[in-house]
């Protein structure tokens, strides 16, 4: 439980620092918007730092050297957890934002922070609001930020770790209309750092992979059809490489 207090007691300070921060950005962003981005792009990964070191959260990493360092990209990845998001963001080389349920607009603090890192906001029922969201995310991706999505649409609660939910094809068509990379991330054991044991926080040994860059113009027609069943094929047998890596320990 006392993980749990102090990434807790963590979040509430950091949310009451906020505001200074916010004043702080603001006047950078009158001179230079790129770099007050860039400065609440870093402070946030920091503070997803101390939440990972507080809730004892190891992340292994491989792959990290398929990322472009100089373009946005789509991040697809698998989704287990509430802290998927806190592991993959804060080791993001760039402005990134991520695709989130519209339920998340209701915390403050929270949701202005999403919204400076350029977060979308997703309307699952209706059609035409969802249309919208991803057309913003082809222009952000165009105007250099990138995009992350878990294309499952909410939290897969399967034990077995291999197992994901249907990819929702629409969320892979900002990759397909902006002819960015898609960089597959596939993770294991997040859930077992909250989900797996409520509302226990417990010390827990995540691994992250890096899949090598797609690109949707170098793939088949085929793959191009079915591209939300390709890239989520690619993950799993990352994940299935991970379970590997894990057991030989």
């Amino acid at each position: 439980m006392i993980r749990l207090i102090l990434v807790v007691l963590f979040m509430l300070l950091f949310f009451i620092a906020s505001i200074p921060i916010w004043a702080i950005t603001w006047l950078v962003g009158r001179s230079d918007p790129h770099k007050a981005d860039l400065l609440c792009l870093r402070i946030v990964q920091a503070a997803f730092k101390v939440i990972l070191f507080l809730a004892g959260t190891k992340v292994e990493v491989y792959g990290e050297e398929h990322v472009p360092k100089d373009e946005a990209v789509l991040y697809i990845a698998n989704h287990r957890g509430f802290f998927d998001t806190v592991i993959t963001y804060a080791r993001c080389p760039g402005l990134t934002g991520y695709v989130a349920k519209d339920s998340m607009l209701k915390y403050p603090f929270l949701n202005t922070w999403m919204k400076k890192l350029h977060c979308l906001f997703l309307n699952r029922t209706d059609i035409k609001e969802g249309l919208k969201t991803i057309l913003t995310g082809i222009d952000q991706i165009k105007n250099g930020i990138s995009m992350c999505i878990f294309p499952e649409g909410t939290r897969c609660t399967s034990p077995v770790e291999t197992d994901m939910l249907p990819f929702k094809e629409g969320s892979l068509k900002m990759a397909e209309k902006t002819g960015c990379a898609i960089i597959p991330m596939a993770m294991i054991h997040t859930a077992d750092i909250f989900e797996n044991h409520l509302p226990f926080i417990r010390r827990t040994h995540v691994i992250l992979t890096y899949g090598e860059p797609i690109y949707v113009k170098n793939l088949t027609k085929e793959q191009r059809k079915h591209l939300g069943n390709y890239t989520r094929d690619i993950i799993c047998k990352m994940l299935e490489e991970e379970l590997e890596r894990s057991a030989s320990r």
